[in-house]
């Protein structure tokens, strides 16, 4: 695909001809997206087409071989001089990740500390706010997401569910402007998949940008304001959720589509 026809500065994200190798293993091709500021852009695609490494991209997680990525205007990663990007200083890439939350699949909370203390814990280190007003926010966020009576809890004694609950109340207690969804519910079991997709669908009631790796389709169609298909690390098709699950233009789309829906 060409470009993007916007420009950086107008998108909340802007990804431009962007290429991840790993060794001969070429998984991003050219990578186009631009994701204005409130939009939930939802990408599915087969295994291995470059869905969650394009994510980790997006906050350099991983470094790209080829192209840009900005956030909200801001050059991801990178600086760029005369034409040639140099990678920025460690303290000035965890300072841009502050702005950006991820979700991933695993919930990656840390086993040895209660459900509140895993939220408190960013606010507290990185950006070394009062205990007291991040103990307040931190409450308020697992209200947010049903969790209020479980603030004590370690993540042992949690569900699936419950941990990923707790998971998107710790990205959210950075205040990020932008959140980032890699298949959340993947490792879930199927009865726990809803109470996480609701949480979602509040925070895009709220207004909050996201880009939300994932199979669930009907949650696509209904909370996506665009949908991105993605194979052999390129955007095959990118359009409004409901016109590309319906009728869809490339074959291959079409081809993925029959086996999911």
């Amino acid at each position: 695909m060409t470009a993007p026809a916007a420009g950086p500065d107008d998108q909340m994200v802007y990804a431009e001809n962007v290429h991840k190798s790993f060794g001969s293993l070429d998984v991003l091709n050219g990578v186009d997206l631009a994701v204005r500021p409130g939009e939930v852009c939802c990408v599915i695609g087969p295994s291995g087409s470059g869905k969650s490494t394009f994510l980790r991209c997006i906050n350099h997680l991983e470094k790209i071989d080829g192209g840009r990525i900005w956030v909200d205007g801001s050059l991801v990663g990178y600086r760029e001089r005369g034409g040639k990007l140099h990678e920025l200083p460690d303290r000035e890439v965890a300072a841009q990740r502050q702005a950006i939350g991820m979700v991933f699949q695993r919930f990656n909370l840390f086993p040895h500390m209660s459900a509140l203390a895993n939220v408190m814990e960013a606010p507290l280190r990185v950006r070394r706010q009062p205990k007291a007003a991040v103990r307040e926010q931190a409450l308020a966020l697992l209200d947010r997401v049903g969790l209020a009576d479980k603030a004590q809890a370690y993540p042992g004694r949690l569900s699936g569910g419950q941990q990923q609950r707790v998971a998107i109340a710790r990205a959210l207690a950075m205040r990020p402007k932008l959140m980032l969804f890699d298949e959340p519910t993947s490792a879930l079991d199927p009865e726990l998949v809803g109470e996480v997709l609701d949480v979602m669908r509040d925070l895009a009631r709220d207004g909050m940008t996201m880009i939300v790796v994932t199979h669930e389709i009907g949650f696509a169609r209904e909370v996506g304001d665009s949908l991105i298909f993605m194979d052999g690390g390129v955007v095959v098709e990118a359009g409004e959720p409901r016109q590309v699950l319906v009728d869809p233009r490339h074959e291959r789309t079409r081809a993925f589509l029959s086996k999911v829906l």
